[in-house]
């Protein structure tokens, strides 16, 4: 019998157990890279998410969709520039402008070119202002070379733009008013009631005549009879009062000479305080403050009359030297108003003028208001003669012509705030608020001391009408 030959079978069996090896190999290998890339798309994601929640908003390096990487990185350069308070120099929007809800952020994203650049969010906001005086908004050096302040508003009242003036405040602790807000305790509502202080934070801009220095040097003026400062710790009572503007312009701001002068401009721009009516040269001092609200541009300029001297302890501005702005001669003055027209929708003229403890209107304000109004001044406010004077109208301008002590001594005196109202137009309202300082505190009148002073203030206003809740008319 012939044995059977198997070399050949083997052979075949061999090659067939090789071929699914390594057909089950290959497979195994692909479903194992499967896994891994998985697994690697995962670990992005996580990585991402992580980075995510750290607050950064920036994703792995790793992540395939670069452009919310970008977006992230892009806001935080761009809405700050546009959104901070530079020493108060120029203060922009509230979170919708920052970017900080996601409607903003998605608004914001859309608004942002290829190469990473924002729209002019202030300009786009403030979009008739631009139109009307060819401001840029979105530029800082632009806001502060011309004292533009892009605010928001505080009155709830949109398309309208409340202003709101008072007169002399002091905060000297030699002199009664403020030894007694010490005394009890220091806080600015022991001295100005809550609800006073209410009303003028309710105002868009709220501007005061700041009659005294912040400094805790320099020298009395001599033979000056009575020479004021406050500490310079006391500059936060003008915001904790809710103010955002105060006049310098005045016979008291350099009472402690030029040291004393330049310590209160440094402690003002310290506060972020905006001021006017006085500066380190003539071109600070004379220099009107803008601020946009709700889409209306107004401008206030400060000047004083008072000392009536060629040679006033209280120094006028120079090219060269600091000071106030002076309008004894007001050529200046006018020519300031006059360019302010052109610039902005409604101009304030805030003049230190009058003679002291009189309700009568004197020669030079009489002389100085018609001028004032004829120059471009929509609404001229007046203050020094530390008492009440009339309302009244030049060229339908309307003067008023002493809004008297606002928180000043400690005698019993009849004082105010007035609050206009107004819009691209023009003026929308006047108000007159009868207030009273009694005691060393200053409080809204009511009752039959509110119906006193109204009849007063008709009684020395012929020709203006003011109604039971002081609403002028004229």
């Amino acid at each position: 019998m012939k044995r059977r030959r198997n070399g050949p079978n083997l052979i075949i069996l061999f090659l067939l157990t090789t071929s699914i090896v390594v057909i089950v190999g290959v497979v195994g290998l692909f479903v194992m890279q499967g896994k891994g890339n998985a697994g690697g798309r995962a670990g992005v994601k996580k990585a991402s998410a992580e980075s995510d929640a750290d607050g950064t908003g920036r994703a792995s390096d790793n992540a395939a969709d670069s452009g919310p990487v970008r977006y992230a990185e892009a806001i935080p350069e761009r809405i700050p520039d546009a959104g901070q308070d530079a020493s108060g120099l120029y203060s922009a929007s509230d979170a919708k402008a920052q970017g900080n809800s996601s409607e903003a952020d998605a608004s914001t994203a859309d608004a942002l070119t290829a190469d990473g650049e924002g729209s002019d969010l202030l300009n786009d906001r403030y979009a008739g202002v631009v139109s009307r005086f060819g401001d840029d908004l979105d530029d800082p050096e632009y806001l502060r070379a011309n004292n533009i302040h892009v605010i928001e508003s505080r009155d709830g009242d949109e398309g309208n733009v409340t202003l709101t003036f008072a007169g002399d405040i002091l905060f000297d602790d030699e002199y009664a008013v403020y030894s007694k807000l010490l005394a009890n305790g220091g806080a600015i509502n022991a001295g100005i009631d809550q609800q006073v202080i209410n009303y003028m934070k309710s105002s868009d801009v709220m501007l005061l005549n700041n009659e005294f220095p912040y400094t805790n040097r320099g020298t009395p003026t001599p033979d000056k009879t009575y020479t004021f400062r406050a500490d310079t710790s006391t500059a936060h009572l003008i915001t904790d009062m809710g103010v955002n503007v105060v006049g310098l312009a005045n016979n008291h701001a350099y009472d402690f000479g030029r040291e004393g002068f330049l310590d209160t401009l440094d402690t003002l721009d310290e506060a972020g305080i905006p001021y006017i009516g006085g500066g380190r040269n003539i071109n600070e001092a004379s220099a009107p403050i803008y601020f946009v609200v709700d889409g209306v541009k107004v401008g206030i300029v400060a000047a004083t009359q008072i000392e009536r001297l060629d040679n006033p302890d209280t120094k006028g501005a120079t090219d060269t030297e600091p000071g106030v702005f002076r309008c004894l001669n007001p050529g200046r003055m006018l020519g300031v108003i006059g360019e302010m027209k052109e610039k902005c929708d409604f101009v304030v003229a805030f003049v230190h003028w009058g003679t002291e403890s009189t309700t009568e209107v004197d020669w030079l304000q009489t002389d100085q208001a018609p001028r004032i109004a004829g120059a471009g001044a929509d609404l001229i406010i007046g203050a020094h003669p530390h008492v009440l004077q009339p309302i009244g109208t030049s060229g339908g301008v309307p003067v008023f012509y002493s809004l008297g002590n606002f928180w000043f001594n400690s005698k019993e005196l009849d004082t105010c705030l007035v609050r206009a109202t107004v819009n691209t137009e023009g003026l929308v309202s006047l108000r007159f608020v009868p207030c009273r300082q009694v005691g060393c505190k200053t409080y809204m009148a009511t009752g039959d001391e509110k119906t006193r002073i109204l009849n007063d203030v008709r009684a020395m206003s012929p020709g203006v009408n003011v109604d039971a809740e002081g609403y002028v008319t004229y």
